[in-house]
Formats: C-alpha cells, structure tokens, sequence
C-alpha cells in the first residue's frame, strides 16, 4: 500500500497524484512510469511519473480521468492509499547535449515532459517548450517551465492563448525561429505524437515520442503493448516507451488505443459528474 500525499484536480478531468513511494523516488528517470491500482479489485494503470523528491520519497503523477479505473483514483484523497505502486519501468529519456531540445507536451503530457525539459536544461541543452490544449484553461504547470525554458510557446484550439489552431501549427513556431532544434521530444496522447511526427518528417528533425499504448503487466510478459516501430513489432514496456516517432506504425498504433473507447464513454454517460464537481470546490461547466 502506498499512501496519498495529495490528489487534486489541476484542470477539468486532470489530477496531480502524489504518493509515498520512496523506493521508486530514489530510482526514477525522465521518462519512465510507473503501474498503478487504485484498489485491490482495480485494473493496472500505466502512468508516466511528472515529478519526484527523492529526500522525501514521494513521486507526482499527472493523469487523465478516462474511464472506471481513473475514476476509481480520482476519487481518492491526501491520506488514502493505493493498493499497487509499482516501477520504476520502462526506459528513461536519453540525457545527452543535444543543442537545441524541443519539448512538446499536451493533456498529460504536459506533466510528464516536465522532468524530461528539467534533465535536459542540467544536461547543457537550450529547451523551447510547446504547450499545446484545446483551450488556456487547460494548459497548467506553465509557471514551472517558465524555470527550465529559454522560449515558451502556446497554441490552442481556441486561441484563448498562444496561436490558434492545432498541433500543425508547429511548423510556424519552428519556422520562427533563429534555427530549427536538433532534436523534439513529444508527451501527450496518440494524436499529438502522431501529427508531431508528421510535421517533423518533412522538415528531417530527429522526434523522439512517448508511447502509451494498452499495458498490463509492464514487463514484457503479456505482449498486450506490443507496437510496429520501423517494420519491426517492439514492446512499449521493456523496449521503450520512448521511440523514433518517424518509425512508429501510426494507424496500427491509433487502432488499438481506440479498443475500449465504447467503455470508457459509457462510464462517462451513466456516472453522475456532480460528487466530482463539488469535491474540487468548483464547477468547471
């Protein structure tokens, strides 16, 4: 059991998770996550780790409320416990001086690049953040980057910050700049890492995403989050996350991320979203 420092919505359907976890604290990469249970019934949960403190064993975790599951945990609180924690897994980030690092982040990538711009910026390396959302409101952590980058862009669907429009907008900001970076790093869901790559192939700028498919036990034993990655079928646990974004099978990858949306919708018609609306203390309508 690993008990619940603090959990809170830091925007609509997003909370911060922070648990004891001093094991994984004292281990923990840019990069990596980790594999959650909200309770001894709950399923697995893989979720990539935002922030950690090391002295006071404690990780941070920024995840999305989906479906049953994420349900299950956001409606724990500070002094809760979760049944499972476990990791660190998967591969951390590659920490080299790159030059020029371009961090993109959206949803719950936005928290997990974090420590990914935090390493790089101590590894030498000049970061350009890109935050992207549908609108401002969704856009959080900005007063953390601001510590780690040199430029910060924004780009929301609304325009009620930054430019207007979606993540094919990332071809004016690198365009913008003095020079385009030597390397993008992509957290954020399949749509952003996918129409990241796509914009990056053409103008040849090495991009490095974050996969996050389906996963159950997170070892390599199950074969469930299995990806193409160069013609060649790789396992996001052991292998990665982290991937060649020009080489990852999009369609295929899309395609299997979409098998239990039925479900996770269904959840979302017939739970009443009030007890999570008056838990926070406001009503984002």
């Amino acid at each position: 059991m690993n008990r619940i420092i603090e959990r809170t919505m830091i925007v609509p359907n997003m909370h911060l998770l922070t648990l004891e976890a001093p094991e994984i604290a004292r281990k923990i990469q840019p990069g990596q996550f980790v594999i959650v249970r909200a309770d001894d019934e709950g399923e697995r949960i893989p979720l990539s780790v935002a922030d950690w403190d090391r002295k006071e064993g404690t990780i941070t975790i920024i995840f999305m409320e989906v479906g049953a599951s994420t349900g299950v945990l956001a409606g724990l609180a500070g002094g809760d416990s979760v049944a499972t924690c476990v990791g660190p897994l998967g591969n951390g980030t590659t920490i080299d001086r790159f030059g020029t690092v371009m961090c993109v982040g959206g949803c719950y990538g936005i928290g997990s690049i974090y420590p990914v711009a935090r390493e790089l910026r101590h590894g030498g390396n000049e970061i350009i953040m890109v935050l992207e959302g549908r609108s401002s409101y969704l856009i959080y952590w900005a007063d953390r980057f601001v510590r780690q980058a040199a430029k910060i862009f924004t780009i929301t669907r609304d325009g009620s910050l930054g430019m207007k429009g979606h993540i094919t907008r990332l071809t004016d900001v690198i365009h913008g700049l003095p020079k385009p970076p030597d390397r993008i790093i992509v957290n954020g869901c399949t749509y952003l890492m996918a129409h990241t790559s796509e914009v990056t192939r053409s103008l040849g700028i090495p991009t490095i995403v974050n996969l996050n498919p389906i996963m159950i036990d997170g070892t390599g034993m199950c074969g469930v989050c299995r990806v193409t990655v160069g013609g060649t079928t790789k396992f996001a646990c052991v292998n990665g996350p982290e991937f060649d974004g020009h080489e990852v099978e999009w369609k295929e990858f899309l395609a299997r991320r979409k098998q239990y949306t039925n479900e996770e919708t269904s959840y979302f018609r017939h739970s009443d979203p009030k007890p999570i609306l008056h838990r926070e203390g406001k009503c984002h309508s």
